[in-house]
């Protein structure tokens, strides 16, 4: 089955969120809901980013992996190659 990593950003609060999941858009529409309460303050959380991985343990290697680095601007570089943006979502950024 396959796993996700997966970002969120929250404009409210200016933050990432990084995770891992079979279902991205299931487990943001969780988020956006309230069901984990480290995301509530930071509602609506929009996605960014996602990778696919083959098995659990190589998502959970990559999530330890992005979350170790804790950089904000490795995390936006991921996002920005991903999608071909200059800019990643931010207050940076026009909307």
């Amino acid at each position: 089955m396959k796993y996700y990593i997966y970002i969120l950003y929250s404009q409210s609060r200016d933050r990432y969120y990084i995770g891992y999941t079979h279902h991205p858009q299931e487990r943001l529409e969780e988020h956006n809901l309230g069901a984990t309460a480290s995301t509530r303050p930071g509602r609506p959380w929009v996605l960014v980013y996602t990778e696919e991985h083959g098995n659990k343990g190589g998502a959970t290697r990559r999530e330890r992996e992005i979350k170790k680095m804790k950089s904000r601007k490795y995390i936006e570089s991921l996002i920005s190659s991903k999608t071909g943006d200059a800019e990643p979502p931010g207050p940076h950024a026009e909307a």
